[in-house]
């Protein structure tokens, strides 16, 4: 599918708002694509449906993660991990995409995973760090995502735990598997 044709397809289940996050997603993606070696335009479409489900209503939502079997977990958790793995079901539905590293990229982007791949990786990041996010320390983690992928995801995810700590809030066991396991995969290497 060309740039174009998705980004119409997307635009219409996005506010104006979440679509230039999408934009932004998408270039800080196929940046961080070039700069790894990683198939660019897998990495595009990726980032280009990323948020395709944010704004379906939450019963549906609901119901499609207790049909398609997901893990009942989320959703006990906060809804707003809902929309990756609803939108990656929902992307391979509605829009005919079979790519399965371009489906887990989608799936997993808000949670992580255990092992992820580079494409995932680069999606989970470029979400992170995409020009139009503003917060403090995002600056250094946008210099960091273009030297070492594994490290960056390790930041993001320290920054997202504490973040959710400090607003009293659950931690999907997901986001602390995935911490866990780049961080005892990095220091493994010392």
């Amino acid at each position: 599918m060309d740039r174009e044709k998705a980004l119409s397809i997307v635009k219409e289940q996005l506010t104006e708002r979440r679509y230039i996050h999408t934009i932004g997603v998408m270039e800080t993606a196929v940046a961080l694509a070039k700069r790894y070696g990683e198939d660019e335009k897998k990495a595009e479409i990726a980032a280009i449906f990323h948020d395709y489900a944010k704004f379906r209503p939450k019963e549906e939502m609901k119901q499609i993660i207790i049909e398609q079997k997901m893990p009942s977990n989320l959703l006990i958790h906060n809804d707003e991990l809902w929309h990756a793995p609803v939108g990656a079901y929902l992307v391979e539905k509605e829009v005919g995409i079979t790519d399965v590293s371009i489906l887990m990229a989608i799936r997993y982007h808000t949670s992580g995973r255990m092992d992820m791949s580079q494409l995932e990786k680069i999606i989970y990041i470029a979400d992170y760090i995409e020009p139009n996010r503003n917060f403090p320390g995002v600056e250094e983690v946008r210099e960091l995502a273009f030297k070492q992928l594994d490290e960056t995801l390790i930041k993001i995810l320290q920054n997202t735990i504490t973040f959710l700590m400090k607003k009293n809030q659950a931690i999907y066991p997901e986001t602390i598997d995935t911490y866990n396991f780049f961080v005892m995969a990095e220091n493994s290497k010392k």
